[in-house]
């Protein structure tokens, strides 16, 4: 069993890698918001009124959370929303392989149809990345405690590290 110190510095390098991941992906998209939508698109999910609203969403809350998971602000939110994106990214992927469309994820910029040799090993890889993405999110929703932590400039002692007042010290 790891110490409560070892457990707090693997969930920082936990907390910044998965920030750095997330502010790739949505600043990728940020600067590229046509073809954000074009990605999104290509998956086929959602009505096409609803392209732009997710092309153009998705990058800004990518964007927020890791700026969360940066900081170390929220962590066990920002964590958590975070895995609930993999959880429907590797949905959407595994959904765009079932129906046999071909495209790129748009998961770091670009996106949209390509063309469909090794696609479903690229499906697979897509898939375990997230994964491995979501076994960080899950992580860090388990141990949201870490150092170089805006959380840990916040936290307030819970009941059992407060002194009983009914006690008397002499």
């Amino acid at each position: 069993m790891m110490n409560a110190e070892r457990t707090q510095w693997l969930s920082t390098v936990v907390r910044v890698a998965l920030a750095g991941i997330m502010l790739w992906a949505g600043v990728a998209k940020l600067f590229d918001p046509r073809q954000a939508v074009l990605a999104v698109r290509a998956y086929q999910l959602v009505p096409s009124w609803a392209d732009t609203v997710v092309g153009v969403g998705l990058p800004i809350i990518e964007v927020t959370v890791g700026l969360l998971l940066l900081l170390g602000l929220g962590t066990r939110l920002a964590a958590t929303v975070t895995g609930g994106l993999m959880i429907l990214f590797i949905v959407g992927v595994a959904s765009a392989w079932i129906r046999g469309l071909s495209i790129d994820c748009g998961c770091f910029g670009g996106g949209g149809v390509v063309p469909s040799p090794g696609k479903d090993l690229r499906y697979v890889l897509e898939i375990l990345r997230d994964t491995g993405f979501l076994l960080m999110a899950a992580w860090l929703v388990r141990f949201p405690k870490s150092k170089l932590s805006m959380d840990g400039l916040t936290d307030v002692p819970i009941d059992e590290d407060l002194p009983d007042p009914d006690e008397s010290h002499t």
